[in-house]
């Protein structure tokens, strides 16, 4: 029976969301608070509740700050002097502008909002891709696959943070593991935009590529008459690169929890680029738009869990599929799982993805043994697809930047974006983020 509840909670919710009955915090609440009452044990629901909150809570403080620290970086235009000096150093080769393109996509995918990489992309590049002639589903392409590999996998972007969150695991512990993975993905993709690169460079005609050469050796890429939005670097630029270098440093060390270190970086960076208390509080307004409603859903999240895991939903859906698996194919679990996320994060949202089915699989590997942060890990690498399936919302902003259709797009990059993806997994499993027991 508990199954049948459980199981029926999931499609409730996934159908409400894939339909649009109703926003995903008005699901993720009220559909295990009504199968709860159901199943006749409504008078337990604020204890369930509370003990599902209380363990999101780091979790959404942790995205609280992270996002308002990303959002104080944007701001101060951190990545404007990478950006010129990617283009300057590009010559006008369509190669090193492709090969540009990647490293300043996977930066700035640090912020962890897609709609703000996007657009800081296309502003400093797209303009040269034009004067080029480069098919401008190269640089969609190449963002797409950043931003699913960086803003996927970090626990402050979305992805990451509601498998930490509906799976109650730290997130420290979660991303330390999944860095070395990241950063060969990251290397990976440099290496296919050199691809895309070369593709592009034989369409181009030795004359454009020198008369673009001639205009980014004058700075005209500088100027703003193309449309870039750059600006020049001040002593608050290497203030901050400093401090956001430290933090990375310090989080691979392990010297605190990340809650911690984005909680202080963030004071550090108000307090340097903003000295003013006045303009501090009108900071934290503007950037509190895009860190609320994430944080919210978090809470939102672990009502849900806490419902599912407290009345033992979770562990009867784990029984029943553990019934499904083979016998010797249990260690397979985790790589299976990240296999089947590819299709899975193309079709779905988010939401329903990682607070519908990532729950269920990561209680029937736990009856292997296997930790739920490799679940976790094996679930976020479907991301790159996400990125560029219909259920991404960012990506029609990036689509409007780029002045293509959705169709056009997709068979440009599906299998570019399916290749990037096969080698995360592979990469995942040979640092041993994801473990493959045979």
């Amino acid at each position: 029976m508990l199954a049948v509840l459980g199981f029926l909670s999931l499609a409730s919710f996934m159908l409400v969301v894939i339909k649009k009955w109703a926003t995903a915090l008005v699901a993720v609440v009220t559909i295990p608070i009504v199968v709860l009452l159901i199943s006749g044990q409504g008078a337990e629901l604020p204890e369930m509740v509370a003990e599902g909150i209380e363990t999101v809570a780091p979790t959404a403080i942790l995205l609280l700050f992270a996002v308002l620290y990303f959002g104080i970086m944007m701001d101060a235009k951190l990545f404007d002097p990478i950006s010129r000096g990617i283009i300057r150093l590009s010559g006008g080769d369509p190669v090193k502008i492709c090969v540009g393109t990647a490293v300043l996509a996977l930066l700035v995918a640090l912020d962890g909002d897609g709609t703000t990489s996007y657009m800081i992309i296309c502003s400093a590049f797209l303009p040269i891709y034009r004067k080029l002639g480069i098919n401008p589903l190269v640089i969609a392409t190449i963002a797409t696959m950043a931003l699913g590999t960086i803003s996927g996998t970090t626990p402050w972007g979305g992805a990451a943070t509601r498998a930490i969150s509906v799976l109650q695991i730290d997130a420290t512990d979660y991303f330390v593991h999944m860095l070395p993975a990241m950063l060969l993905m990251s290397a990976a993709i440099i290496g296919l935009a050199y691809l895309l690169g070369r593709s592009a460079r034989k369409k181009i005609s030795p004359e454009r590529v020198a008369e673009v050469t001639a205009h980014v050796s004058s700075g005209g890429h500088e100027d703003g008459s193309e449309g870039t939005l750059l600006t020049k670097a001040t002593w608050r630029t290497f203030v901050n690169a400093a401090l956001t270098v430290t933090l990375l440093v310090l989080l691979v060390l392990g010297v605190a929890d990340l809650l911690v270190l984005f909680m202080l970086g963030f004071i550090i960076v108000l307090i340097v680029n903003h000295p003013k208390p006045s303009v501090q509080g009108e900071v934290i307004r503007s950037h509190a738009a895009n860190a609320v409603p994430v944080v919210i859903l978090v809470l939102g999240a672990g009502v849900f869990t806490g419902i599912l895991t407290e009345t033992g939903m979770t562990t009867a859906m784990a029984d029943a599929l553990i019934s499904l698996v083979p016998d010797g194919a249990e260690g397979m679990i985790p790589a299976a799982a990240a296999l089947i996320g590819i299709p899975l994060s193309f079709f779905m949202a988010n939401d329903a993805y990682f607070f519908g089915i990532v729950p269920v699989l990561a209680e029937s590997a736990a009856q292997y043994a296997i930790p739920p942060e490799e679940m976790a890990r094996a679930a976020v690498i479907g991301q790159m697809a996400h990125s560029i399936g219909p259920a991404s919302a960012p990506l029609w902003v990036l689509l409007g930047l780029v002045r293509a259709s959705l169709g056009d797009f997709q068979r440009f990059a599906f299998l570019w974006v399916l290749a990037a993806s096969l080698m995360y997994i592979v990469f995942a499993t040979l640092t041993g983020a994801i473990s493959v027991g045979l």
